[in-house]
């Protein structure tokens, strides 16, 4: 069959399940896999005991309320179904959330011994059905039930048993954190139940309550689990389970009661939680999609490569737990050669029921998948690439789709730009290295890449380079309850999985829960235009003298600000300055009154300066900001003096900062080489390592306390640890005169445009001299993501 740009071969493939050999002499001749059905009889006979009628799972048993609709859980495999569950309402996500909150007060107090053997219990239990947790997940997804077996469950088991050892030890090695209250957990359709436990395991090790909101199309095994807490002897309502639509996840997550929101899905989704989440002051981490680069050199053992791409397709829907299909860049000089191999391991994949353990690729979730997968790959095929499916009929019932490669799309093709959900491949030629970087770069997402080389010293090199949050080295979907899994860019923010990811539920002791309510703003005027009158600086008496330029108090040298970047001082665009008066009222100097144009030159100029500063070694950054302690060394006396000024304090107070200042500077910039990474202890044999990696241009608002220390305390650690800063510091800048807790509310809610991560105070007030509170892990954690990248070993021992 001929496409208009290229030729479409379908060729045969392995015979779809269920079509063997119908006599015995046909099986020995042929010698092929025949049917090896799984057994439902405990899935079923737990569906039987519901009456195949579930509704929500709160404060330890079922609810069914009245005047709710139904949805028919169906298989994707067979259209068979399955059971019906409820439409959840906003008064079922006020129950679940009520019972979570009475069930934190008694959980978050347990000795921390207390709450591991409860995890132990779940982890137990969870063991003893294995089978049933199994055959629910490929009923209701679709997934092979090979994978659920053999992948899914023993990393749900890993995660119980890890989380469960960070309760028993958090008194000892989380000390000075507490945890954050009720947590929202939303859950997509595609792994459901590894999700769900990626987020539960966590939040209940380190003493919060759960509520989690499963998708209509994914619900069954997320029951089962609400349902085996209650029967491991778990406390009433801290884990709950309401089923129902997207519609609910907004409903939940504002909820004043909630204290923080980790969800898992759809970009679209994540971006509208960032939006209606801003100003509330909620804890919020976005595991969200995006597509995987796979880098093979030429360098690379190519069968292994195909071998592993191919796994990767014929996982549930070719999806990388939380990621679309993955896009294969290969080296022009191999690129021929793999293409063959992968044809070649495609055409013996074999489609069909999820539940026959021979089957290799399962149904699609829904039709609505299937529909734009092939929507995808028609117009890739319009656009001129050519289509290989390994094509063989394929069963008569479920949304199942041949596997596919897509050779030589266009860089700008919907096929390689967005997320594709399903098992086909898109494969890209490329030159060089820098060429292959760029291109893995280039995609707004950043999750997970791949590697494939026999040259180490390459694969670290461009592990190091990519811009994603785990990189695996030869190899594919390596995943571990010790190793952190998180995604950059607009893959989101947050991370699953380690020590870092305990930090997603937890907060400093010192920080009380912040239960705010966002203000009304109109997002596109605020901070479009600049206040009339002078900005108020802190200190600033109510009835000053009339006039900023009385000439008894005029300095006789003019004192006048103007704003820098891009290594220089620069005149601001707008050509006007704003007074400064200090805690009298007197005129002390001018400002650049700096603008929109400004703001972008900064910007411009923070992106020039950003890969030269991160290439720079720990130690060099450490070096620049001793020489910045040096020279506030040097002006202590000055600044002591304009600071007692400024802000009407006393002179000691005065030093006090200036000196404490200075200690943080000495602080950091010793902290610099102590924290870049660690070896994860996992399953793996080979080596997982935790790099801690800048997250590029940042933006840094100062609060008003404090003003100088704030300043250090923020711009230091973003330095030091290789970021690039444009830093606004304290209300002497000229910023709209609403608030901070308005201020916090607009970042947070501008960043949902491109998924940019956010740290805010929402008009809370910090103790900027405590070392804990100015000081403690969490700065370094805002300044820095968790890389993980996976080396495997195995040409000596590794059998």
């Amino acid at each position: 069959m001929l496409g208009p740009g290229g030729r479409v071969r379908r060729e045969p493939m392995a015979e779809s399940v269920g079509a063997g050999p119908a006599s015995v002499r046909g099986i020995y001749e042929a010698l092929d896999y025949g049917p090896a059905r799984e057994g439902v009889g405990p899935a079923q006979a737990w569906l039987d005991a519901h009456g195949r009628s579930l509704g929500h799972f709160i404060d330890g048993k079922w609810s069914k309320p009245e005047g709710r609709e139904t949805w028919v859980c169906k298989s994707p495999a067979t259209g068979e179904s399955l059971a019906t569950t409820l439409q959840g309402q906003q008064e079922d996500v006020e129950a679940a959330v009520q019972a979570a909150t009475k069930a934190f007060e008694n959980w978050s107090q347990l000795p921390c011994h207390a709450r591991a053997r409860h995890l132990y219990n779940l982890t137990r239990m969870i063991q003893k059905h294995q089978n049933t947790f199994t055959v629910l997940e490929s009923l209701d997804t679709g997934k092979p039930v090979t994978e659920a077996r053999v992948c899914d469950m023993p990393l749900i088991v890993r995660h119980c048993y890890h989380h469960a050892g960070w309760a028993q030890l958090m008194g000892v090695e989380m000390r000075g954190w507490e945890p954050l209250g009720v947590v929202s957990a939303i859950i997509p359709s595609g792994s459901p139940l590894v999700l769900l436990a990626w987020k539960v395991c966590p939040a209940l090790a380190m003493g919060n309550t759960v509520v989690a909101l499963v998708p209509p199309t994914a619900q069954l095994s997320a029951l089962l689990l609400a349902e085996l807490c209650d029967q491991a002897g778990l406390p009433s309502g801290i884990l709950n389970v309401i089923t129902g639509a997207e519609a609910l996840a907004g409903i939940l997550a504002t909820h004043p009661a909630v204290d923080a929101v980790a969800f898992a899905g759809s970009a679209e989704l994540g971006r509208s939680l960032r939006q209606v989440t801003a100003g509330l002051g909620k804890r919020l981490s976005l595991q969200l999609g995006g597509r995987t680069p796979v880098l093979i050199f030429e360098s690379a053992d190519l069968d292994s490569a195909a071998t592993g791409l191919t796994e990767t397709l014929s996982s549930h829907q070719g999806l990388l737990l939380g990621g679309g299909a993955p896009l294969v860049l290969v080296q022009e000089a191999v690129a021929g050669a793999l293409v063959q191999r992968l044809k070649a391991r495609l055409g013996a994949l074999r489609v069909g029921e999820a539940l026959d353990r021979t089957t290799d690729v399962g149904g699609l979730v829904d039709e609505v998948w299937r529909a734009a997968l092939q929507a995808h790959v028609d117009e890739a095929e319009a656009e001129g690439a050519e289509v290989f499916q390994a094509w063989a009929a394929l069963p008569a019932q479920g949304s199942y789709y041949p596997p596919t490669l897509i050779i030589g799309a266009d860089t700008t093709s919907r096929c390689i730009r967005e997320e594709v959900f399903g098992p086909v491949l898109v494969v890209l030629p490329f030159r060089t290295t820098k060429e292959a970087i760029a291109l893995a770069n280039s995609t707004p997402y950043g999750l997970a890449a791949s590697v494939w080389t026999e040259k180490l010293p390459l694969a670290m090199e461009v592990a190091c380079s990519l811009q994603v949050g785990t990189v695996w080295i030869n190899g594919q979907r390596m995943y571990d309850a010790a190793a952190s899994f998180g995604g950059c860019k607009e893959s989101g923010f947050g991370c699953n999985g380690g020590k870092e990811g305990l930090y997603e539920y937890m907060r400093p002791s010192w920080e009380s829960r912040i239960h705010s309510r966002a203000t009304d703003m109109n997002y596109k005027t605020f901070a479009a235009s600049s206040s009339a009158a002078p900005f108020p600086v802190p200190g600033q008496a109510k009835d000053p003298p009339s006039g900023p330029t009385q000439e008894a108090h005029r300095p006789s040298v003019d004192r006048t600000y103007k704003l820098y970047y891009g290594g220089a001082q620069k005149r601001p665009e707008g050509l006007s300055s704003r007074p400064i008066l200090d805690s009298t009222g007197h005129l002390m100097a001018y400002i650049a009154d700096g603008s929109a144009k400004d703001i972008r030159n900064a910007v411009e100029a923070a992106h020039k300066a950003a890969p030269w500063w991160r290439g720079r070694s720990a130690h060099a950054r450490a070096q620049v900001l001793f020489y910045v302690a040096e020279n506030l060394g040097l002006r202590q006396m000055e600044l002591t003096a304009e600071l007692a000024a400024l802000m009407g304090v006393t002179p000691e107070q005065a030093a006090q900062e200036v000196e404490l200042s200075l200690e943080r500077l000495f602080h950091w910039a010793a902290s610099c080489d102590k924290h870049g990474g660690a070896l994860q202890d996992t399953p793996l044999y080979g080596t997982n390592l935790l790099l801690r990696e800048p997250l590029g241009v940042l933006g840094i608002v100062c609060p008003d306390e404090n003003p100088l220390l704030s300043f250090i305390s923020l711009w230091a650690p973003a330095v030091v640890w290789g970021n690039a800063v444009i830093i606004i510091p304290s209300q002497r800048y000229p910023l709209p005169a609403l608030g901070l807790c308005q201020g916090s509310q607009l970042m947070e809610w501008a960043s949902a445009g491109n998924l940019k991560r956010t740290w805010v105070n929402c008009g809370a007030r910090r103790h900027w001299e405590d070392p804990a509170q100015g000081a403690g892990e969490e700065f370094l954690s805002q300044a820095t993501y968790c890389k993980s990248i996976w080396v495997p070993m195995g040409d000596v021992f590794a059998s």
